[in-house]
């Protein structure tokens, strides 16, 4: 029976236990100490694991009417396994080669082992027994699932069962769970089955529970800080074991449901503290206020949860509503980190153009002032030049008069008359060589300059338009102006010092002899001098307001000529635009044409093969009427050839259809001329040679054999049938394709004449 084929809940017993057909489970021993409740419970679950199969079918309000109101501890680990189907698993067999594989979870279960019911006798000291099954089983399970793996808060479910059961039937139990009881979704790395239970949950508070869900959306307070690992470990670590235990016997038989149905209950009976905590005195309540609340059992919070109200269909419908928010959050998230991308990429396309832009504006400044300074050079090369052309001229007018001298001394000597001495004349000379070396150097000096403004010229030409030009001159002539305002005020400042000084000078000659004269002159002194102090302080505040007046000069030029720069960047920076509009339009002008070059080119490429492919059509109809022709041509020689036989062996004239058939073999041959010649002029490649086949009616060794039999029969000379068998031996076989593609073999008949009579006979190729 089932109950006996379960070691562990043999050994959970103690004592032996008696079979017998109304009862399975009966025990003398353990009936005495037992009342006669228990007795009657037990004798009931033995009855019902005995018929499982009928009571799941006919009885199963019953059944879970009876687990609710607890399973008994002798019975848990057979029921367990009854209620999820783990019963004669084919993974059970596995177990055992699983634990000799390695796991690449193993340093996080071994980790976590000694956190998992660390006050519990079975799993409390360190490489105890209970510990090691613990590992095996989640290490088996993280081989088996490898996208699970391992994940924390499994290992209590786990350990409930080893509590229970031996690790085998352990590990086949939470096969099932993650399997058909939504735990393996719980546990995958997204968690998006927690996720689901969550909005589930909290829909269920706003509807039930208003005022407490108003509270903790106040608070902050979100469902899964304390509500999470009610779903995760089944209230394996918020409650106390024998409360859980019982929750779970319900988790098995009636899957998440209860979840939602207890956590529901537990807020109801707390919700008037609730209300008055802040969060972080909720989150205290909830680990150390409600698990002292289940103590006395779990009668009173199994009772008020299945007086919450749980609607399937509506459970559905957010599943649904919950699957379409994630769905579009995904999307967002997808369309926000590409337009997180596109703005990186176009924040970096910004910076290049603002760095570019800044280096054409410097590379346009330096340009400008080039230019000025290349401007100003030409002013003075100029003014060499106007120099250099002036020495010309006076060198070319001193030589002019050097030599009207040197005529003049030469036609007295032409005369006969000296009038100058031969010193003088050397004297000339001299003066006249060194008036030709200057008149050398102010032409060589000349070309210099020429070359210098050729120079200057080439350089203007390179740099930017003359309007830039024309506004640094602009400025130019405003700040000289200012200047020139600048000076003229310091020259009247420098006129009122000295006009100063001197009205000092004479007052100090004034009251160098004070003390000599009367209190009226003193009086008219001091006035004087008061007088004389307000006129210097006069003259220091209007030195001081010239010097405000240019230093407002002075910044007015320079707020100008920031202006000027500004506006000629702001025009360069629209220029920059322009011409990046400008590019971005002919980068897509360019693409469409690629594009368009593109199409064209594959539509190129289609009407060549489509041709290539007519060629070699048109190539194969040729060669086909070839072989059609050459048949032909093979079928007049053999005519031919049997016109000759037959006129040797009848005697007859065969001239006039031998000259027919030459005829037919020369139009013929003419046709094949004529293919041969488009095919050449087509160039392909040549195909292979077509084989010419003749199809006879009979075997070719039945033709052969009835030839030679007709030719020995007939009465020739022994040349004529050594010539006619030699023939039709080597005659070349004949193919016949006609349009239909059938073979159209035809037999040949050569009469020979017999000697022996007027009678002929027929000799078949």
């Amino acid at each position: 029976m089932l109950l006996e084929t379960d070691c562990k809940s043999l050994r959970s017993m103690n004592g032996s236990r008696r079979n017998s057909g109304s009862s399975l489970v009966s025990s003398s021993s353990a009936s005495s100490n037992l009342s006669h409740l228990e007795e009657d419970t037990w004798i009931l679950w033995g009855r019902i694991v005995n018929e499982w199969e009928d009571v799941r079918k006919k009885k199963e309000k019953q059944l879970k009417d009876l687990v609710r109101k607890g399973i008994p501890h002798h019975f848990r680990a057979i029921v367990w396994q009854l209620l999820c189907n783990a019963q004669n698993m084919p993974i059970k067999d596995q177990y055992s080669e699983l634990l000799k594989m390695t796991s690449p979870c193993e340093k996080l279960i071994r980790r976590d082992i000694a956190r998992t019911y660390p006050e519990h006798e079975f799993f409390k000291e360190k490489d105890s027994l209970g510990q090691e099954v613990l590992f095996n089983v989640m290490k088996a399970y993280s081989l088996v699932d490898r996208e699970v793996g391992y994940c924390q808060g499994s290992a209590f479910i786990v350990g409930l069962l080893l509590m229970q059961m031996p690790e085998e039937e352990a590990f086949c139990v939470f096969v099932k769970l993650m399997q058909d009881y939504r735990l393996r979704e719980l546990f995958k790395p997204s968690m998006a089955e927690l996720g689901l239970c969550m909005y589930q949950f909290e829909f269920m508070i706003q509807e039930q529970l208003p005022e407490l869900h108003m509270h903790f959306q106040a608070q902050s307070f979100h469902t899964s800080m304390y509500a999470s690992s009610w779903f995760l470990t089944i209230f394996l670590t918020s409650f106390p074991l024998p409360v859980a235990t019982r929750i779970f016997d319900i988790f098995m038989c009636e899957g998440l449901e209860i979840v939602f149905r207890v956590g529901l209950a537990i807020l109801q009976m707390n919700q008037p503290e609730l209300i008055q905590l802040d969060m972080e005195g909720m989150l205290q309540h909830f680990q150390r206020v409600i698990p002292h609340q289940l103590d006395s059992g779990p009668d009173k919070v199994i009772q008020a949860a299945y007086q919450v109200k749980y609607n399937a269909k509506k459970m559905k419908k957010l599943e649904k509503e919950y699957t379409t928010i994630k769905t579009k959050e995904m999307e967002e998230q997808v369309e926000i980190k590409r337009l997180r991308t596109e703005n990186r990429l176009l924040k970096q396309r910004i910076d290049t153009l603002e760095k570019e832009s800044a280096s054409l504006a410097d590379r346009l400044i330096q340009g400008q002032v080039t230019r000025a300074q290349e401007a100003e050079e030409n002013y003075l090369v100029k003014r060499e030049l106007a120099t250099v052309k002036q020495q010309s001229e006076e060198a070319g007018a001193q030589l002019e008069q050097a030599q009207k001298t040197i005529r003049q001394l030469q036609q007295p000597y032409a005369k006969g008359s000296p009038r100058y001495t031969e010193e003088s004349i050397l004297q000339l000379e001299r003066e006249l060589v060194q008036a030709r070396l200057k008149e050398a150097e102010s032409q060589c000096a000349l070309k210099e300059m020429q070359d210098k403004i050729l120079d200057m010229e080439k350089r203007n030409t390179s740099l930017p338009d003359d309007t830039n030009v024309a506004r640094l001159q602009e400025e130019l002539i405003g700040v000289k102006l200012r200047e020139a305002e600048a000076l003229t005020g310091l020259k009247e400042l420098r006129q009122q010092v000295r006009d100063l000084e001197d009205h000092w000078q004479r007052h100090l000659a004034r009251t160098s002899g004070r003390w000599k004269d009367t209190p009226k002159k003193n009086a008219l002194s001091e006035l004087q001098d008061e007088l004389m102090t307000v006129r210097l302080r006069e003259a220091e505040a209007q030195a001081e307001l010239r010097e405000t007046r240019q230093r407002m000069l002075e910044l007015e030029t320079q707020n100008q000529i920031h202006g000027n720069h500004l506006r000629r960047a702001e025009q360069e920076g629209r220029c920059l635009q322009d011409r990046v509009q400008t590019l971005t339009a002919l980068n897509k002008d360019l693409h469409m044409q690629l594009q368009e070059i593109k199409r064209r080119q594959a539509e190129i490429e289609c009407k060549s093969k489509e041709e290539v492919m007519a060629v070699r059509l048109r190539e194969a109809d040729n060669i086909a009427a070839m072989a059609e022709l050459q048949q032909q041509i093979s079928e007049l020689e053999i005519q031919k050839e049997e016109g000759k036989v037959q006129g040797q062996l009848n005697h007859t004239d065969s001239s006039q259809y031998i000259r027919e058939l030459k005829d037919q073999i020369g139009e013929l041959k003419h046709e094949i001329r004529c293919l041969k010649g488009r095919r050449g002029l087509a160039s392909q490649s040549t195909f292979d040679g077509i084989h010419i086949v003749n199809h006879y009616v009979e075997d070719d060794e039945s033709y052969q054999s009835s030839d030679e039999d007709g030719i020995k029969d007939s009465n020739l000379s022994d040349s004529e049938r050594m010539s006619l068998s030699s023939r039709i031996r080597l005659h070349p076989k004949l193919e016949d394709v006609d349009s239909d593609g059938e073979d159209d073999g035809e037999a040949l008949r050569l009469t020979v004449p017999s000697s022996s009579s007027s009678s002929h006979k027929s000799t078949t190729v």
